[in-house]
């Protein structure tokens, strides 16, 4: 069996790849992908921009070994040319514009394939970081998809807690996965996309294997909002819990991911480890850190129970 685990960042990524070492899985050390270069690991709380080596300058014929000055901030100086040795720049095409002309766009760069990781009885793993928000997570899990053969795909990660039902630290596995904010507003409310008959703003996981999860994980089942705005005021969250009284937790990723596992026809959960309260924006309340504790102890439990579920039941 292999299974796609889809989160927003590397710190989740980091700690569902914590859970499965605890769980005995190893990370498989095979070559990437084609087109593909390997992923470097990223830190477990913030991933800041690489620092670079500034280049080596490109030496032109004729020109001086070193120069005696630095030259003003702004365009380097221009080397002069030799016909001998400098042959005709190569120059992209370019498209016409009403104004003039523009350089062709340059082709998208290749998504960073996820990182595999080796369980027992031919199980395996794979942990994607495929960036915030329903659109990045639908284009990561997709692009995985398309790469590879999955019988089950998973949106992992941490999320908001509606009090009543998630406190701060505890698991939530979604019975339902709904996009929350898609739709329209009107006089009377919000009107979901369902409703206008555009599409759906519901999608369901696999039944049995959430109960099973949910159980193993000591988590509540219940719907997880998808929302592109994280909820920062009291209105904002009743409105919500009005429209969905049972809702459990919000994220920013799930409807996207379920998406793209439901296109190409793959069975998805969702599992979230509550960092704050869905309500009045409090970043001090906050608890990112235990949170992400509760997702390594959640994937430390979730291989066996997935295992010990398909020797009877397929996905």
């Amino acid at each position: 069996m292999r299974v796609l685990v889809v989160t927003a960042v590397a710190a989740e990524a980091n700690s569902v790849a914590a859970g499965l070492a605890l769980a005995g899985y190893t990370p498989l050390d095979t070559e990437p992908e084609a087109g593909h270069a390997p992923a470097a690991p990223a830190s477990p709380e913030t991933d800041p921009a690489p620092v670079r080596a500034p280049a080596d300058p490109v030496r032109v014929p004729g020109a001086p070994a070193s120069p005696t000055t630095e030259p003003e901030a702004g365009p380097a100086p221009a080397a002069p040319a030799s016909p001998e040795t400098d042959p005709a720049p190569v120059r992209a095409p370019a498209t016409p514009t009403s104004s003039g002309v523009r350089p062709a766009p340059s082709r998208p760069t290749s998504p960073t394939p996820p990182v595999r990781w080796r369980g027992f009885g031919g199980h395996h793993v794979d942990v994607l970081a495929a960036g915030v928000g329903p659109a990045a997570a639908a284009v990561g899990a997709a692009a995985a998809l398309a790469r590879a053969p999955y019988d089950l795909v998973v949106s992992a990660g941490i999320g908001g807690g509606f009090p009543a039902h998630a406190p701060l630290g505890s698991l939530v596995v979604a019975s339902e996965i709904v996009a929350a904010d898609l739709g329209a507003g009107s006089a009377d409310g919000f009107i979901p996309v369902t409703a206008l008959g555009f599409g759906r703003d519901t999608l369901h996981p696999h039944g049995p294997l959430t109960r099973a999860v949910a159980r193993a994980l000591g988590a509540l089942a219940g719907p997880v909002l998808t929302v592109t705005t994280v909820t920062g005021t009291a209105e904002r969250a009743a409105e919500l819990l009005a429209r969905h009284p049972s809702a459990a937790a919000e994220a920013m990723e799930g409807f996207g991911v379920a998406e793209a596992a439901d296109r190409f026809g793959v069975p998805v959960l969702e599992i979230r480890a509550v960092s704050n309260s869905v309500g009045p924006r409090d970043r001090s309340a906050w608890r990112i850190g235990a949170a992400l504790a509760a997702l390594t102890e959640a994937f430390g439990k979730f291989p066996p129970v997935l295992e010990s579920w398909t020797s009877h039941e397929p996905v």
